[in-house]
């Protein structure tokens, strides 16, 4: 009798130890699977990298792209809803039930111009005045999706409770996708949200980006004969360049972490035509939306008195606006304790011997391919630098991003640079880590719900007094450019 209550009071004392045992080791167990799975199909993924590397899609034109993401998770057995948001290449692809509902993003746009042969260090198209991936998105969409087809075969052989839902998002280039997406709040129901992004670093960053406003200002005039009768012209391109000194005035007068920028993509078909239609496109950006939208104001009015000057009338067509990011400190820690577990890439000496030569094309220290894992810490100081529409959703969801080595150091941003290693097997071993990162950090979700739940803390606390609305309209919708028939 004495012995029976020994063993019930032994079992009650260590159940709690035993049962973390156990669950530690299905956890192990699980993550092991994870990786092994994308070992397993890295042929496939990286094939998969390599085609919409070829295909090179503008923003809200990536038709190949997303139909070959799609169709890889609808074969996998993801339900997939196909031209979300009112977007004909953007798609949602869920499989499994219940909580918790993990995000997972993806890209694919590549960007006009950019067009470049791989594994040379010299400038020179594949296909002269055509697009190229030269922000790495079409790795970035296949380890995406290779994460969510990893946590899937985990949620099917540990018969595990759980969402996975894959976003394929258009036009981040544009910063247009996921502000349409988190307009038809399509990010509404999910717990928390992976990210990554290519990158010259291993690292998980905790670091914020610039809030935007990208606009267009048209005006409309009366033509002339440039010498006959110029008296009787009122001349749009007029408008467009007092608007523009105008603005230069204004960088005077503004904040320190104020970016402003424009291009003029119609300005007159000949000099001796007075022009009645020029328009000029904008980027107005700001550590934050409150800062975007009051320099974005006093642009307007500078828009407005251009026109008033002229005697032209004018219009503002807002193409999206995008809120800085917001990082979720436990979802970073998740990504980076993983990141950590699986590695960084490792690359031949012939790959860094590569790197080296395309950094002295550049101009820049020959250091080659970054090989070591970054410190996850809070950023020294603001360096907001660009916009990503990312942004959007880590004001709806605890969201973190992940970056892996993909190009050598100090490569230019959006350069022939980055497409040569994009396509290229530097840029594929760095997907390959980024998928296995993203899957191994799911993992922990599944079978740790605390994390949700720190997670939603924080977040709750750092959005307590705080409602997303899009920038854009309710009731507008993103415009789409022609689709071009081969």
């Amino acid at each position: 009798m004495r012995f029976s209550k020994w063993l019930i009071c032994f079992a009650l004392v260590c159940a709690p130890f035993g049962h973390a045992l156990y669950a530690q080791d299905q956890l192990d167990l699980a993550k092991r699977h994870a990786l092994q799975w994308v070992d397993a199909h890295q042929a496939s993924l990286k094939n998969a990298a390599k085609d919409i590397w070829q295909f090179a899609e503008t923003a809200l034109l990536e038709y190949q792209s997303a139909e070959l993401l799609a169709d890889m998770l609808e074969q996998e057995g993801f339900q997939v809803d196909r031209a979300v948001a009112d977007m004909p290449t953007a798609f949602v692809a869920a499989y499994g039930s219940g909580k918790p509902v993990i995000g997972i993003l993806a890209e694919y746009d590549a960007l006009p111009g950019l067009s470049q042969k791989i594994n040379t260090a010299v400038k020179e198209a594949l296909k002269p005045g055509q697009p190229g991936h030269g922000c790495g998105h079409n790795l970035f969409g296949v380890a995406s999706t290779g994460a969510a087809l990893a946590l899937k075969s985990v949620m099917q052989k540990q018969k595990l409770n759980g969402t996975v839902k894959l976003y394929g998002c258009p036009a981040e280039e544009t910063v247009v996708g996921k502000v349409y997406m988190a307009k038809a709040g399509l990010f509404d129901d999910l717990d928390l949200c992976f990210d990554w992004h290519p990158s010259s670093k291993n690292q998980v960053s905790l670091g914020t980006s610039n809030a935007l406003n990208n606009f267009e200002v048209t005006y409309h005039g009366k033509t002339a004969h440039g010498a006959g009768d110029p008296w009787n012209g009122r001349s749009a391109l007029d408008a467009v360049e007092l608007m523009n000194i105008g603005v230069n005035f204004l960088r005077e007068h503004v904040q320190p972490t104020v970016r402003i920028h424009y291009v003029i993509p119609d300005a007159g078909q000949a000099p001796n035509v007075v022009p009645d239609y020029a328009r000029v496109w904008y980027y107005v950006r700001d550590k934050d939306r409150q800062g975007v939208e009051h320099v974005y104001d006093r642009v307007l009015k500078i828009a407005a008195g251009a026109a008033a000057m002229t005697e032209t009338t004018h219009e503002v067509y807002l193409i999206t606006g995008v809120y800085n990011k917001l990082v979720n400190r436990v979802v970073a820690k998740v990504l980076y304790d993983n990141l950590n577990l699986v590695g960084a890439p490792v690359f031949t000496e012939e790959e860094q011997v590569f790197a080296r030569e395309l950094q002295k094309a550049f101009d820049k220290e020959q250091q080659g391919l970054a090989t070591k894992i970054e410190e996850l810490k809070e950023p020294e100081k603001y360096m907001g630098g660009g916009s990503t529409d990312v942004a959007d959703v880590s004001w709806l969801v605890p969201t973190a991003s992940l970056n892996v080595v993909c190009w050598p150091l100090d490569t230019p941003g959006h350069s022939w640079g980055i497409v040569t290693c994009t396509g290229s097997d530097i840029g594929l071993k760095g997907m390959i880590v980024a998928a296995k990162t993203i899957a191994a950090a799911g993992v922990d979700v599944l079978f740790d719900p605390d994390l949700i739940q720190k997670a939603q803390t924080e977040f709750k606390e750092k959005t307590k007094d705080f409602t997303y609305k899009a920038a854009v309209p309710q009731d507008q919708k993103p415009r789409l450019p022609i689709k071009k028939i081969p």
